[in-house]
């Protein structure tokens, strides 16, 4: 699937004021971050670094251009950003290539969507082919588009991402929840005017002013996302 794609007008259940839920995928949809930090700790230790716990609390949850240049700073290694992306990007593909497993409360929750016509957006900043393969296992019907981290000049924590999903769906942000599990995708959704529920999956969040804290997306349903959007 790819984002270039016009402006798309859903229908949603009649009288709701919640017009689209936006979902991020790696650790909220889906059990990927550990991918990702093995993928990381492969990649360095054959540069000849180790990585700590300390580094995977900076990284989780950001752009792969960020993340990348932060540990390549952190750790003095011997390779160029655009070498270490390449290899990184490589490595996670070989490491979720059989599927990767969702997230405990995911499947039901894209169904309830679904059922009540409430459209969802995959908002990602993984990049476009890591994020097509992993649609294999959340199946791209689920969603009404998914945009991808490398689609954008400025991906999270900077709001573009989820005020140009809202835009596509031609929902108004303040009428969106943004269902995360990082401080950097939050910090992307209250930028751009959306509720946000946060599911922290390595790191925690707090629950600090509207936002809502939950410990799994099975504590997550339509009615809890409406109650969010007034």
């Amino acid at each position: 699937m790819t984002s270039s794609i016009p402006a798309i007008r859903t229908r949603t259940a009649e009288g709701s004021a919640l017009q689209a839920v936006l979902l991020d995928m790696d650790g909220t949809l889906v059990d990927t971050e550990g991918f990702w930090w093995d993928a990381e700790v492969e990649i360095f230790a054959e540069l000849g670094h180790e990585l700590s716990e300390e580094h995977r609390e900076i990284v989780v949850g950001g752009p792969m251009t960020r993340s990348a240049s932060y540990l390549i700073h952190a750790t003095g290694a011997d390779i160029t950003l655009p070498e270490l992306t390449v290899l990184l990007n490589k490595r996670f593909e070989e490491l979720i290539t059989r599927g990767v497993p969702l997230m405990p409360g995911a499947a039901r929750l894209l169904a309830e969507l679904a059922a009540h016509r409430i459209p969802a957006a995959l908002v990602s900043a993984s990049h476009r082919r890591i994020i097509d393969l992993v649609l294999q296992s959340l199946g791209p019907e689920n969603f009404a588009f998914t945009l991808a981290g490398d689609e954008l000049e400025r991906t999270k924590p900077h709001p573009d991402p989820y005020l140009l999903a809202a835009a596509r769906l031609g929902a108004e942000p303040s009428r969106c929840v943004v269902v995360e599990d990082t401080a950097t995708g939050v910090a992307a959704g209250e930028s751009a005017g959306c509720a946000v529920v946060a599911v922290p999956s390595v790191v925690p969040i707090e629950p600090v002013g509207d936002r809502r804290v939950v410990g799994s997306l099975e504590e997550v349903d339509l009615a809890l996302l409406r109650a969010l959007v007034s």
